[in-house]
C-alpha cells in the first residue's frame, strides 16, 4: 500500500513542475516575444524553444541542488518532458480535449433520445 502513495506523490510532484514549468514558460514568452528579433516568428515556436531551453536548465538546477550526477535518461526524460511543459503552455490541453469531444461516444447520435 506504501508503494502506491509513493507513486502518487511523485506524480503529484510531477504534475506541479510541469504546471510551474508551463506558466514560467508563459511569461517568458510573453515578454520577449515583443523583440524585434522575435516579432516574425510564431509564438509557439518561441514557446518550444523556450521550454526547450528551460526544462533542462531545471533539471540541472535540481540535480545540482539534490547532489545527484546527470545520467542519459534523465536527459531524455526533461527533452520529452520539454514537450509536455509546451503543449500544456500553448494550450495544447484545449486541442487534446477538442479532439475527444469530437471522438467520444455521444447518445444523441444513436436517435433513440
Amino acid at each position: 500500500m506504501t508503494d502506491i502513495n509513493v507513486i502518487m506523490q511523485y506524480v503529484t510532484y510531477g504534475l506541479a513542475l510541469i504546471g510551474i514549468l508551463a506558466f514560467l514558460v508563459g511569461i517568458v514568452v510573453q515578454v520577449i516575444k515583443e523583440m524585434p528579433v522575435l516579432l516574425k516568428l510564431p509564438t509557439a515556436a518561441v514557446a518550444l524553444v523556450v521550454s526547450l531551453i528551460l526544462c533542462p536548465a531545471t533539471l540541472l538546477a535540481l540535480l545540482a541542488y539534490y547532489k545527484q550526477p546527470i545520467t542519459w535518461y534523465y536527459v531524455f526524460a526533461c527533452i520529452i518532458a520539454a514537450f509536455v511543459v509546451y503543449l500544456v503552455a500553448t494550450g495544447g490541453w484545449e486541442k487534446v480535449r477538442a479532439i475527444w469531444e469530437r471522438t467520444k461516444y455521444n447518445k444523441k447520435d444513436q436517435g433513440g433520445e
